[in-house]
């Protein structure tokens, strides 16, 4: 079993390991590591330590099979203390057609302590959750890999937090990260979906079609906490939103429109 969830083939291409297993089939890649990967691709592209991620956004073009994975970036718009890069995604069966488009604002550091205020509300911390033995009834390797503690949901709402054994990808050689403290936050943040889910997924189907980030710091890792509350609406369209957290308290914010329907009758 691999220690992480891609391992590089070349300097845009990346294998997805047995761990990247999607819920929803099982020959497809699961967006939350998608979207650490690409998190990584985009910090490492033209890297500027004097900016700051403060929005990732995802829109899921296509299903992303479990195979060789390529991205490719561009800086949309340069800046001195503002710009917007790019990071589009294919694989190996259809190099031509994009199956994950995404982009970063990267904003000025500067130093706010004095004015930093009006945040969420902290959640109960690892220790005070029971174990997650309920996402049991979500399949793939992806979840799989996850560690849970779980605190018994409200209908729709629900807090938890989860950590995984498996990085985003294989250390370097002197033992540290290859990914940074945001690429490995964000590589678990899309299970969002599941963590609330009003709906019993073997009865019914509701992917989310993209997935935005908001953080106002650099997360702490390696737990990330979830406040995420699931709504559904009447016309097979919902929306998963979570106040996101690591150990020092709330740090960001996540969205993800959802599709919505009945799986077909075997």
């Amino acid at each position: 079993m691999s220690n992480s969830y891609y391992h590089r083939i070349d300097e845009q291409t990346w294998q997805p390991t047995e761990h990247v297993q999607g819920a929803w089939n099982e020959h497809e890649q699961h967006m939350a590591p998608v979207a650490g990967l690409l998190a990584h691709a985009l910090q490492a592209h033209e890297p500027r330590p004097d900016l700051q991620t403060a929005r990732l956004s995802y829109e899921i073009l296509g299903l992303m099979p479990l195979e060789p994975t390529t991205i490719t970036c561009r800086t949309v718009r340069p800046g001195r203390t503002i710009e917007l890069v790019e990071a589009v995604m294919t694989t190996a069966s259809a190099p031509e057609r994009p199956v994950v488009r995404a982009t970063a604002w990267r904003l000025a550091s500067s130093d706010t302590s004095t004015v930093a205020g009006n945040l969420p509300d902290p959640i109960p911390g690892p220790d005070e959750l029971g174990p997650g033995d309920r996402l049991a009834a979500w399949p793939g390797g992806f979840i799989r890999s996850l560690q849970a503690r779980l605190d018994e949901p409200s209908p729709g709402r629900r807090f938890c937090w989860l950590t995984s054994p498996v990085s985003l990808l294989p250390a370097q050689s002197d033992g540290s990260p290859a990914a940074g403290p945001v690429a490995e936050f964000v590589r678990l943040v899309d299970s969002a979906n599941g963590i609330a889910a009003q709906l019993d997924p073997y009865q019914w189907i509701f992917p989310n079609t993209d997935l935005t980030i908001h953080l106002w710091r650099t997360p702490v890792g390696p737990d990330v906490g979830f406040d995420t509350m699931a709504t559904i609406g009447p016309d097979g369209v919902g929306c998963t939103q979570t106040v996101l957290h690591d150990v020092q308290g709330p740090v960001g914010r996540a969205s993800q429109a959802l599709t919505v329907r009945r799986r077909p009758s075997r």
